[in-house]
């Protein structure tokens, strides 16, 4: 990871569920009840705040577009998450989310690049040659990877290599752990 040249220039993108909070298997998280923050995230975050200049979430949430719960719900959960972040001193800059289906192919969700582009347009020092997308998802992966981002596949309890990413951890937690000692 020397190679990758970190300073605080650099902008971390990062996934919600199974990133940050717990994923619910073949269900979303819809109210602030169901969501749960995972172990050593907020302090993680809080040393990625210190370490980069920007920290973003973008989460595809078509729980919205099925009908299961509202933009208010999924502003709700965040505000939550915000919450139970500033508890570490953590936060993030800006939450993006893609609310349509997968079979919509809306250019918002994840692998394509709307989320990205729109945090670039917000945030015009963005740049994604010096950003790092972590995911526990292949569309996370090739989301990064079309931007030429560095790329993180979170695969908990998992000691297998992702076959695209550029390094795999088993949580945010070990890599920000790793980010914070190779710097």
């Amino acid at each position: 990871m020397k190679d990758w040249h970190l300073d605080d220039s650099w902008t971390l993108f990062l996934d919600r569920d199974g990133v940050i909070n717990e994923r619910i298997m073949d269900d979303y998280v819809k109210q602030r009840s169901e969501f749960v923050l995972l172990p050593g995230v907020a302090r993680s975050i809080a040393k990625a705040n210190k370490l980069f200049s920007y920290v973003f979430v973008v989460t595809n949430q078509q729980g919205i577009g099925k009908g299961l719960m509202t933009e208010r719900n999924l502003l709700d959960i965040h505000t939550y998450c915000s919450e139970l972040l500033k508890v570490e001193n953590a936060f993030i800059n800006k939450y993006f989310f893609a609310p349509d289906l997968a079979s919509d192919n809306s250019d918002l969700r994840k692998p394509n690049s709307g989320m990205a582009l729109a945090a670039k347009q917000e945030f015009p020092t963005v740049d994604f040659q010096k950003s790092i997308m972590v995911g526990d998802s292949d569309s996370d992966i090739e989301f990064g990877k079309k931007l030429g981002m560095k790329t993180v596949f979170i695969g908990h309890n998992s000691v297998l290599e992702h076959k695209t990413a550029d390094l795999t951890c088993d949580s945010l937690e070990s890599f920000i752990n790793l980010l914070d000692y190779d710097i």
